[in-house]
């Protein structure tokens, strides 16, 4: 089994930053890919990054291109979530996953992909 904790959320004004961890435990060695999903109120859960726990290669959403990025630390296992520029709509819960699949470009915006799941942060950007 995998554990996800995430952090970091919090309430900022719109064009702040703040910066998602997600620490994971247990049989990290299995993970592969990591991501971040959103879900705001009254809508469905999206895809905002993923990476290769391996090599590094990343995906993100057109909608946060060049404002979010993700990256992680393989000695402390934490994936992490730089969020700039930030606007009222990138309000939600933001949710930690791991998959043990090498999930690549379109396979890893799918939330069917991942297996494990932190319990959320929430993030919000008031205008």
């Amino acid at each position: 089994q995998v554990q996800l904790v995430e952090s970091g959320g919090g309430l900022v004004q719109a064009g702040g930053s703040l910066r998602l961890s997600c620490a994971a435990s247990g049989r990290t060695f299995s993970i592969y890919t990591m991501g971040w999903f959103r879900q705001a109120p009254g809508k469905e859960r999206e895809f905002v990054a993923a990476i290769i726990w391996s090599s590094g290669t990343t995906v993100t959403t057109d909608s946060v291109k060049g404002r979010f990025t993700i990256s992680r630390d393989n000695a402390k296992n934490t994936v992490y979530l730089q969020m700039n520029s930030l606007k009222p709509e990138d309000t939600a819960v933001y949710y930690c996953a791991a998959s043990r699949g090498r999930l690549l470009g379109a396979q890893a915006t799918f939330s069917g992909g991942y297996g494990y799941w932190g319990q959320g942060t929430q993030v919000t950007a008031s205008s």
